[in-house]
């Protein structure tokens, strides 16, 4: 893997405008599981699938039985950021790195230092009561009971995106715009499986692609430099 990193290491040299799109094999390093690998959550029984647990319908029908597997398998508060959260962050502080797209949800990114975060499917950070838009926070809805409740007697939805739900129309435009700009995309722990968001990448116009992920790819893209290894991994060894 050395060629490759020394590779990746030029392209970062010679970028000034770098985008990262990542989804939840950058996270798997600071032990959240992910939904699609081997020993993903889409791999384990339950009595409904994790999709149909996780989406809009679902949570309208069985508030509570949603909230049962969210909060067990969805919110991780104790995770820490990895190498790649870590490394990512140094690059936009060194103004190489201009915005990060993730498909995650457990503002790591955040926690690592990064500022230019798209969070196109939403963060377990924030929670609002559907009666009234009171804002809570992830603590309150992980040790709240049941279903947690606002003090007005509404029900509170995270702001993550449901199956049948559609993006935030915003997010997307920034996303586009955000990778339509760059010189250099970085894809890393996605299998690009997920639309819309997995679309995104084709805005990209730029002259560095570069795909960083355990396994293959559903999406096929023309990539300058493909490794096959786990992000942080990889990251680590990059010098800003």
């Amino acid at each position: 893997m050395n060629k490759e990193i020394e590779k990746l290491q030029e392209i970062i040299d010679d970028s000034e405008n770098i985008v990262f799109f990542g989804g939840a094999g950058v996270s798997t390093e600071s032990n959240i599981p992910d939904f699609r690998s081997a020993d993903g959550l889409y791999q384990q029984k339950y009595k409904y699938s994790p999709e149909q647990i996780v989406s809009h319908t679902f949570f309208k029908r069985n508030t509570e039985g949603f909230y049962e597997f969210y909060k067990e398998k969805m919110m991780f508060l104790d995770a820490k950021p990895n190498a790649a959260h870590k490394k990512l962050a140094e690059l936009e502080q060194a103004g190489k790195l201009k915005a990060i797209i993730t498909q995650n949800i457990d503002g790591l990114h955040q926690a690592a230092g990064s500022k230019n975060v798209y969070e196109i499917h939403g963060s377990i950070h924030r929670n609002y009561c559907q009666k009234c838009g009171k804002f809570y926070d992830a603590a309150y809805v992980k040790n709240s009971k049941g279903v947690p409740h606002c003090e007005c007697g509404g029900v509170i939805k995270p702001d993550v995106v449901l199956y049948e739900e559609s993006l935030d129309e915003n997010m997307i435009d920034k996303s586009i715009r955000a990778i339509s700009q760059a010189d250099t995309l970085i894809i890393g722990g996605t299998s690009l499986v997920v639309y819309p968001a997995a679309g995104f990448v084709d805005y990209f116009k730029g002259k560095h692609l570069v795909v960083i992920n355990k396994g293959d790819t559903a999406k096929s893209v023309r990539a300058e430099l493909t490794i096959a290894a786990p992000i942080g991994e990889v990251l680590s060894q990059i010098t800003v």
